[in-house]
């Protein structure tokens, strides 16, 4: 019998090795401990065959993990940081040392869904708009490098979410854990002919995290797949998706209130002012991809469109703006060629997003405790700015991959975007650090920048052994200023002359694959020139400015062994030493020190047990020393023996999973900062403390 085109799309979607690019002269029959990486180029190439550092994360390792958000399957990962105040879904994503300037959320580090940027032009992503059970797989691409990437040089992390042509994902999923944890997840797809195919999926994500005082969230994520084959065999894939996500942010804990954490295990609500931080969000995502042939061509055009709105409770203000649009689209064309006598694949593209926010707002605090000045809740009162805002991205990209001799791969790109800022508002009412009171604003205001953003990059593969390949690089990217760190005055003024950074990569590593063991080792030196860091105000707002060199040196690796047919052990690490060669901020000469919150070293061990329909997993993670601050004046001793156990059992079309997190209950600081006091005020602290010992138990249903 004839198979469908459903069928044959299903089966080009499980099968990773069809549609690989790879020149024969470095593929090898030993992948099959490999994974497959598509954010590099645009084509799916095993991850062995990337010139840079990659970590692929799969549905399986998703799956084992029994992760409630991101956080659960990344924060392993030599050099990344995945840092959270309410346990996942505001985290704070560092890769090697990019993104680190961020308060809250993802900066400096592109995130993408399916093709679709979900980090808006102003370099902001949220990671709470993400359906963890809806993902089929993750990757993290590290520094300059991905022709995914504009406006973004610390890397790329891109999701891919379930294909509607995968008629196997029918389940129902109930997940109950700690502090009122639920998970629970409902799909089903329907096949309604050989042309099409349809998937609903919905998700609901909630916990108390009553752990800490105000750090309740919750998420409802519904989506609608519809995807169709036309008789020439293009096909178009569109997804309707809406998000609600309602989330407490809790403040850090001072340094007496971590040594209580510490003793006790509780923590109390802080004594700092702003205790009802929060980000209470909706979104309409709508994304549409079509795929066709034109000539010796594919044509793959792309356009989307997210309405979004926030009522965000932030120190100083409340911000709550409703009206949001991002329209966008990208445009690529790519082609298998011949060159040198030998298979090559070529890709262009075109790219458009913009970013539009109409009668943005910021009020007061409406309960402010008399004398102390402390927020009693986070509802608003007076208006105190109001403002609309455009932000725009134009960018082209060419890259070909070719293989000149035997066992030589050669990646060459280059990717141009313009970055449009225009900015208009009139701010009403400001916040006095001095007084801690607020009154009048600066009024009427309106600027526009422009910046012109190059990444070019070439990257070389070369197989010694059927087993090992050897590969180096050299990528650059920019990274424009954020509407937010304009915005974020120094003496009084819009801080409009903020340049764009500069971050050029070299790289080399090795990449290990065969049929009991895989590794990676990667060696980097990371150049920075004008980078934007962030700097304490002290009694005034916080401002950014340009350090003028930052040197970012480490060393990555990751290795997994199979023991036998039941175990498996791996590790992974990293070594680093980021510091700033030239940076002088406000009289002081931090030239030579080491930034802050760079810790030394990272390191992950694990243990896997598997046998018939039973499983098992055990980890344990640590960080090294740190820096509290720029000035380098102090030390955090870091963690270590943080470690999480998850065992499964499935059966037909049953599965259960337990999770347990912080399995001996450690009581650490996940972040810890230092700012000096000023006018002599003694020195202030933040702790983040790390989440306590958490269990999930979960079943799944297939059907």
């Amino acid at each position: 019998m004839k198979p469908s085109k459903l069928s044959i799309a299903v089966m080009a979607a499980m099968s990773s090795s069809t549609s690989v690019f790879a020149a024969d002269q470095i593929e090898t029959s030993y992948s099959e401990l490999d994974k497959i990486s598509i954010t590099a180029t645009k084509i799916e190439r095993h991850t062995k065959t990337v010139p840079q550092s990659i970590a692929v994360v799969d549905e399986n390792d998703i799956e084992r993990e029994n992760a409630m958000n991101i956080n659960d399957v990344i924060d392993n990962i030599p050099g990344v940081q995945a840092v959270s105040k309410n346990n996942g879904y505001d985290s704070r994503l560092i890769i090697r040392g990019a993104g680190l300037k961020a308060p809250y959320g993802v900066r400096e580090i592109m995130v993408i869904r399916d093709g679709v940027p979900m980090t808006d032009p102003d370099s902001f992503t949220r990671f709470d708009l993400i359906d963890i059970d809806d993902m089929e797989g993750v990757e993290i691409y590290k520094g300059p490098g991905s022709i995914f990437a504009s406006n973004a040089s610390g890397g790329v992390v891109f999701i891919k979410s379930k294909s509607v042509f995968d008629d196997q994902q029918d389940r129902l999923k109930i997940g109950l854990g700690s502090f009122n944890s639920v998970n629970l997840n409902a799909k089903k797809s329907l096949v309604l002919g050989e042309n099409d195919s349809m998937a609903f999926n919905i998700s609901r994500r909630q916990s108390d995290n009553d752990w800490r005082d105000w750090n309740h969230f919750d998420t409802t994520q519904f989506s609608v797949k519809h995807g169709h084959f036309f008789e020439d065999d293009s096909v178009l894939e569109t997804e309707v998706a809406y998000t609600e996500a309602n989330l407490q942010l809790p403040q850090s804990l001072s340094a007496e209130e971590f040594a209580d954490y510490k003793d006790s295990g509780e923590t109390t609500n802080t004594k700092d002012v702003w205790q009802k931080n929060g980000r209470y969000s909706t979104m309409l995502f709508v994304n549409s991809r079509y795929e066709t042939s034109m000539g010796a061509y594919t044509f793959k055009p792309q356009v989307y469109f997210t309405q979004w709105g926030h009522y965000h409770p932030v120190t100083g203000m409340i911000n709550d703006a409703q009206d949001n649009k991002v329209l966008g689209t990208d445009l690529a064309w790519n082609r298998s060629h011949e060159l040198f006598g030998r298979s090559a694949e070529f890709l262009f593209g075109l790219t458009a997003r913009t970013d539009i926010r109409e009668n943005g707002k910021k009020y007061t605090y409406r309960d402010v405790e008399a004398g102390t000045g402390v927020i009693l809740s986070d509802e608003k009162a007076d208006l105190a700015q109001i403002e609309d805002s455009q932000n725009t991205i134009l960018g082209a990209y060419i890259q070909d991959s070719f293989s000149p001799m035997d066992k030589l791969m050669v990646d060459v790109g280059l990717r141009y975007d313009q970055v449009k800022l225009s900015i208009d508002g009139n701010e009403l009412l400001a916040y006095n650090w001095g007084s801690g009171s607020y009154g009048a604003g600066s009024g009427a205001y309106s600027y526009d920048e422009t910046y012109d953003l190059f990444s070019p990059k070439i990257g070389l593969t070369y197989a010694l052994t059927d087993e090992l390949n050897v590969y180096g690089i050299v990528a650059s990217a920019n990274q424009a200023p954020t509407e937010s760190e304009m915005q974020a005055t120094r003496d009084n003024a819009p801080n409009v002359d903020l340049k764009a950074s500069t971050s050029t990569n070299y790289e080399i590593g090795l990449k290990h694959r065969s049929k009991t063991w895989s590794a990676d080792l990667a060696v980097y030196f990371n150049k920075l020139n004008d980078e934007i860091v962030k700097v304490d105000g002290g009694f005034a707002p916080d401002y950014y400015e340009n350090a003028g060199e930052t040197d970012k040196k480490g060393v990555e690796l990751t290795a997994a062994y199979q023991l036998t047919s039941q175990w498996a052990v791996g590790a992974s690490g990293s070594k680093t030493e980021y510091r700033y060669v030239d940076y002088v901020s406000s009289g002081n000469d931090y030239s030579g020190n080491l930034l802050r919150f760079s810790p030394e070293y990272q390191y992950s061990v694990f243990v896997d047990w598997k046998r018939g329909a039973y499983s098992a997993r055990l980890e344990t993670t640590g960080v090294g020393e740190y820096y509290m601050d720029d000035a380098n004046t102090e030390k955090y001793s870091g963690y270590s023996g943080v470690s999480h156990l998850t065992m499964g059992y499935a059966r037909k079309a049953h599965k259960v999973a337990l999770s347990v997190h912080n399995i001996a209950d450690a009581r650490y600081a996940a972040e810890v900062s230092k700012t000096a006091g000023a006018w002599g005020n003694p020195d202030s602290y933040e702790y983040t403390p790390g989440a306590p010992r958490n269990i999930m138990l979960s079943y799944q249903y297939k059907y």
